[in-house]
């Protein structure tokens, strides 16, 4: 199995920042993708970023410019540094993971226990 673990979430006024990471750790061959997803009271989850092993990445609209993914992939590790926050940006934000685990022939997709991000003056 795998496990992603996720930190850096909190309340920070709007126009400030935040660094979420997530690392993964367990039975693991290789990843693909890794990235995030959020999900606001009442809303669906939707794709915040995502990454690839080659560094190729995806923002939702709505925060490109003021978001940026990158990776570690040594340390199997994704950040997403925040900028520029609104308060629209509140949410629990999910890390997720595409790996192959050791001895695997098939991809499975991991996800995180979820961290609260909450942007309030």
């Amino acid at each position: 199995q795998v496990q992603l673990v996720e930190s850096g979430g909190g309340l920070v006024q709007p126009g400030g920042s935040l660094r979420l990471s997530c690392a993964a750790s367990g039975s693991i061959f290789t990843i693909n993708a890794m990235g995030w997803y959020r999900q606001a009271p009442g809303k669906e989850r939707e794709l915040v970023a995502a990454i690839t092993s080659g560094g190729i990445t995806n923002y939702a609209d709505s925060v490109k410019g003021r978001f940026i993914i990158s990776r570690d992939n040594a340390k199997n590790t994704v950040y997403l540094q925040m900028n520029s926050l609104k308060p629209e940006d509140t949410a629990v934000y999910y890390c997720y993971a595409r790996v192959l685990n050791s001895g695997s022939v098939r991809w499975n997709d991991y996800w995180g226990q979820g961290t609260q991000v909450t942007v309030s003056s």
